[in-house]
């Protein structure tokens, strides 16, 4: 089983941050699109070469997040019609999240069979994930659901904090 880590900088505003091995050196690289539209990250090997793109619909009534490995729309996340509190689902062909993936906290099955954990490291500044994968095959996959999960949360917190200007 191999784990990986993933630390984004606090504060960031070019929102660039590595996702590293259990050894510490990086083995991707996530680079947002500052102030650009559709909001974009695009997650890259350490070679350089892009292995993943998760992109922000725009234009839609709720929000969506459509993830892309090599090339092939692998996930989407959507937000639901909710009065009290957001409720996003994942449609993935095959793909189902267990647990709480909005504490970050869950497992990653493919056709029933686990691929993948993820956990929330709590004692460290900013947020900091310990990505657990099985199937060395999804590897790619893994890390644009966590890093599109992250997304989302962070759509959702900028979304709230918004409105509550405007109250």
């Amino acid at each position: 089983m191999k784990q990986l880590y993933i630390k984004q900088k606090v504060f960031s505003l070019n929102e660039k941050f590595s996702v590293k091995n259990q050894d510490e050196k990086d083995v991707y690289y996530v680079e947002g699109s500052f102030m650009k539209i559709p909001k974009t990250f695009s997650i890259k090997n350490d070679t350089g070469e892009e292995v993943a793109l998760i992109t922000k619909k725009t234009l839609s009534f709720l929000p969506k997040f459509f993830v892309e490995v090599n090339g092939k729309e692998v996930l989407a996340i959507k937000k639901g019609l909710s009065f009290f509190k957001a409720r996003y689902t994942i449609d993935a062909a095959g793909i189902e999240v267990r647990g709480n993936w909005w504490d970050m906290n869950f497992q990653v099955y493919q056709h029933g069979e686990i691929i993948g954990e993820v956990s929330k490291e709590w004692f460290s500044w900013g947020d900091s994930y310990k990505v657990q994968v099985v199937k060395e095959e999804m590897e790619t996959s893994m890390i644009a659901l966590v890093v599109a999960i992250d997304c989302v949360k962070a759509d959702e917190k900028g979304a709230a904090s918004a409105s509550s200007f405007t109250n």
